[in-house]
């Protein structure tokens, strides 16, 4: 786990490449190190986008209107390569829900509104 999350570190991603290595120096199998990548949503095996959006999706947050506001967000970035739009389970800011990370920052309170003011410079 700490080569691997070096990489994330250091590259943003792990690749297929990077995988193999892992595996060959610390003498294990190809499929060992990719079943810990594929696992831990942490790991990405592509680059990642200029922009992140990690929306809560655990209970708090989707009674106060979370799976709406995930939903409405998903559609504002639907086929831009620059945002992910991505699910999470629980930020620890139940009481502030729907919650979310805007490229790390920790926001509550979102709404489609809000989320599309506090991305406005992405475009």
């Amino acid at each position: 786990m700490p080569v691997l999350r070096d990489l994330m570190e250091e590259f943003g991603h792990i690749s297929r490449d990077d995988v193999a290595t892992v595996a060959d120096v610390l003498n294990l199998s190809v499929a060992e190190v990719h079943g810990v990548v594929s696992f831990y949503h942490d790991f990405r095996t592509t680059p990642p986008p200029a922009h992140t959006i990690a929306l809560c999706r655990a209970e708090a947050c989707q009674s106060v209107g979370g799976e709406q506001v995930f939903a409405e967000t998903v559609a504002a970035h639907e086929g831009r390569d620059d945002v992910e739009v991505r699910e999470v389970f629980c930020l620890g800011n139940c009481a502030l829900g729907p919650s979310g990370m805007l490229d790390g920052r920790l926001h509550g309170r979102l709404d489609a509104d809000r989320i599309a003011a506090l991305t406005g410079d992405w475009r």
